[in-house]
């Protein structure tokens, strides 16, 4: 188990007077990751995530992606406190393998960033693990896009005249 240190590079490459942005699932993908195997518990999911602060959780074998587990997995899998202690299923009774998502869009990690996006806008959902030649090599979440949005507006802010009547 590793742990999970999102990184948002963007690489700049000057041509004549502007600058150009170059966008890479490479450059944004978080590539030390936390991941459990399938016969973890989902106790062990919910404290990683609690404690490492992410929702998505990878199940590997060895190197090898076989399923995902995400915080709604996770809690739509717990049992709820109001059921009768005696009927109570208790999360370090339940394995992950019995609750992961073993059908996972995922994509290559020299495809295009914008392809990404347009895949995680279209079909609403968080992240997609980063497979290439059958090995699980990074994760990058909608989050990610964020960060991406983020530094383009500050680049757009530096770019742009100040306009003194909202200064």
């Amino acid at each position: 188990m590793v742990r999970f240190v999102p990184r948002a590079r963007l690489n700049l490459k000057k041509e004549g007077k502007r600058k150009r942005i170059m966008f890479s699932i490479e450059s944004i993908m978080s590539t030390d990751l936390i991941t459990l195997p399938p016969a973890a518990t989902l106790a062990e999911a919910r404290t990683l995530m609690h404690t490492n602060r992410i929702h998505h959780l990878p199940i590997v074998e060895g190197n090898i992606l076989v399923g995902l587990v995400t915080l709604t997995t996770v809690l739509a899998a717990t049992d709820s406190f109001l059921r009768d202690q005696e009927n109570r299923i208790h999360a370090n009774e339940v394995l992950i393998k019995d609750v992961m998502v073993t059908d996972i869009a995922t994509i290559d990690e020299h495809a295009s960033l914008r392809q990404a996006a347009l895949f995680i806008e279209k079909h609403q959902i968080g992240c997609l693990p980063i497979v290439t030649d059958g090995i699980l090599r990074g994760i990058i979440t909608d989050t990610d896009f964020v960060g991406v949005a983020i530094n383009l507006l500050e680049l757009t802010e530096e770019t742009e005249p100040v306009d003194q009547e909202y200064a």
